[in-house]
């Protein structure tokens, strides 16, 4: 296929098919993003390392009681979205002080991603606390 041929398909704003499991939008607001598996993939390992980390951290029992739920991109896998779950009543603790602690935390956090995943730079990393299911009121 000429290179003019390609510029034409390219251009009519549809999303193009590149690979099996890579889809790539070049017009609108997801131009140039790809969505493919190499992301879910970092997700994964993001998910793996931080769930070590704070489970393995014994010197802060609020941040041993964090389980990472899920982390997905946001809005793509230059940022990460951490969505964590606290294993504690939340009675003495609160919301805020919690996400705070994170807060603090997100540098060595985010050193302890870099060693474990294979990328030119780390991604940021966002955390939001998810409402256990007890209905504990947070």
């Amino acid at each position: 296929m000429s290179r003019r041929r390609r510029r034409n398909i390219r251009d009519s704003g549809e999303p193009i098919e590149t690979t099996p499991g890579m889809r790539r939008c070049v017009r609108g607001d997801n131009r140039g993003r790809t969505f493919d598996r190499k992301t879910a993939q970092l997700c994964r390992q993001v998910a793996n390392t931080l769930h070590y980390v704070l489970h393995g951290d014994g010197t802060n029992e609020l941040l041993s009681s964090l389980s990472v739920v899920s982390v997905e991109p946001a809005p793509d896998s230059s940022r990460l979205m951490v969505v964590v779950s606290s294993d504690l009543e939340l009675g003495n603790f609160g919301r805020a002080q919690i996400l705070e602690l994170l807060e603090r935390q997100v540098a060595r956090l985010r050193c302890e991603v870099a060693q474990s995943i294979h990328r030119r730079k780390t991604p940021q990393l966002y955390f939001h606390l998810a409402i256990s299911p007890d209905g504990d009121k947070q």
